[in-house]
């Protein structure tokens, strides 16, 4: 047995609580769903932006169109026992609301993951998710929704005075916003291990009983930032591309957090048609963005 086998198997001996609720059978690549203002993230509608599936599509962050149900059908199943420990208010380790999407190495898809994961969740009635770029250094979620010139999260690690809900950036699509990157500037590692990111996360929690904070963060094994994440996260999801990602790699990014926060494990550019694909999504990628 491979160690991504292993890693998977590890992992599915979490049972996730049972979700007896009906579920949405729309697609997240559908389009916006009808809007629910009470479970937006800000007020500010006047900001808001509009989620451009047709650019994220021709970007390589959404599948083929006559595959959207089928993905949709694998995000459901990647989302269910996250949701389920999100609302389960267990604080063992972490806050479960705030959730990592990362992977060992740079090029596993974590982006296209964090991405469709985020508007798979947002389909969901009881909660909104906000979308968070923690990978500072490359900044993909800034760039791809195209918000560069916005300010974001490393502007609330700077300045202290600064609220976390008026750098969140509202989209036209129900329950979903975003948290651009924000300002480059330099000790990035330093800022997001302060007390001032610890906070921040707990305000966005505190400020929203039903936000879901979605991490994309920089890939474990390459940076500080990403290991400095896992300290503030109740539940990590790593991203593996199938037949590419090394063996030791995966179990040492493994090794990284306690295994109360293992989210799953997502195969990425997987070619054979598994039977048990649990944690699993098809043959696509990013478009270039990852190194």
């Amino acid at each position: 047995m491979s160690l991504v086998e292993q890693a998977i198997k590890r992992l599915k001996r979490q049972q996730p609580i049972p979700d007896t609720r009906p579920v949405s059978n729309r697609s997240p690549h559908d389009g916006a769903p009808e809007s629910v203002p009470e479970l937006e993230d800000t007020a500010s509608l006047a900001r808001q932006i509009v989620v451009d599936n047709a650019a994220l599509r021709a970007k390589g962050y959404f599948p083929e169109q006559e595959r959207d149900r089928q993905f949709a059908d694998h995000y459901r199943r990647i989302k269910r026992p996250l949701v389920e420990k999100a609302l389960s208010g267990n604080t063992a380790v972490g806050e479960p609301r705030v959730i990592i999407v990362t992977s060992a190495l740079p090029g596993d898809g974590k982006t296209f993951t964090s991405i469709n994961l985020a508007l798979s969740m947002a389909l969901e009635r009881d909660i909104s998710v906000l979308l968070v770029d923690a990978d500072v250094a490359k900044r993909h979620v800034t760039a791809i929704f195209e918000l560069a010139d916005q300010p974001g999260l490393l502007d609330l690690l700077v300045d202290e005075d600064l609220e976390p809900e008026a750098v969140i950036v509202p989209t036209t699509t129900r329950g979903f916003s975003i948290l651009p990157a924000g300002k480059p500037v330099a000790g990035t590692a330093e800022l997001l291990s302060s007390n001032r990111m610890r906070n921040v996360m707990r305000t966005l929690c505190t400020r929203n009983a039903r936000r879901i904070v979605l991490l994309d963060s920089s890939p474990l094994l390459i940076t500080n930032e990403g290991q400095v994440l896992l300290k503030i996260a109740g539940q990590v999801v790593l991203v593996v591309r199938a037949g590419e990602t090394p063996k030791r790699a995966v179990q040492a990014a493994i090794d990284l957090f306690d295994p109360q926060q293992a989210g799953g494990v997502v195969l990425n550019q997987l070619q054979a048609n598994a039977q048990d694909d649990y944690y699993v999504y098809g043959p696509y990628g990013t478009d270039g963005l990852e190194p």
